[in-house]
């Protein structure tokens, strides 16, 4: 069921580095970070997601890959949306039950990133439409823009379009689970 591939080249939007929390990323380890130490906690979060499968008795092929310097654990399959949730409540969820399996097996705190039938890659693609229309009403009214609040994945999906256009900049206000970001003019 786990197929295991090597590093991938980065991707946008997976390099958070707010503290940790339920709906943060751990700190980000050192750059150099030991590629064996990250897949050893990818093939963790493995195990455990594949167990918590099996006792739901649900299907999915997981695999296992470094991208961006993180673990990733990405699980595909059919009906898997229970598993996402409501705006990806429960994948949030059961990314920070898979890093807690790593915490607890190797003491050391994990920025595992787990993504179930492609939701996370889809998200982000829906986020930057986000960042970019909030842009052009920037551009075109010349005044801040609040956003809807949003989960720190998403928050950070949208902070690098933004960090990427010229003339506008952004910025995250407010307490979870209401934080937001806040778009203008730079």
């Amino acid at each position: 069921m786990t197929e295991k591939r090597a590093p991938a080249d980065e991707e946008p939007g997976t390099s958070d580095q707010a503290p940790a929390g339920p709906e943060t990323e751990p700190a980000a380890p050192a750059v150099d970070a030991d590629p064996d130490d990250l897949f050893q906690q990818s093939e963790i979060a493995a195990d455990y997601i594949e167990g918590l499968l099996d006792v739901l008795d649900m299907d999915g092929d997981i695999d296992e890959l470094i991208s961006s310097n993180r673990p990733t654990v990405e699980v595909v399959g059919g009906r898997l949306d229970a598993l996402v949730g409501q705006r990806g409540a429960t994948l949030e969820a059961l990314q920070e039950l898979a890093r807690l399996a790593v915490y607890r097996q190797t003491g050391e705190p994990s920025r595992l990133m787990l993504d179930i039938g492609g939701y996370r890659a889809a998200r982000r693609n829906e986020l930057a439409g986000v960042a970019r229309s909030a842009v052009e009403r920037v551009r075109e009214q010349r005044r801040p823009v609040k956003l809807d609040p949003m989960s720190a994945f998403e928050r950070k999906c949208v902070h690098d379009v933004i960090n990427a256009t010229d003339g506008v900049e952004s910025e995250s206000q407010g307490e979870e689970p209401n934080r937001r970001i806040v778009v203008r003019p730079a």
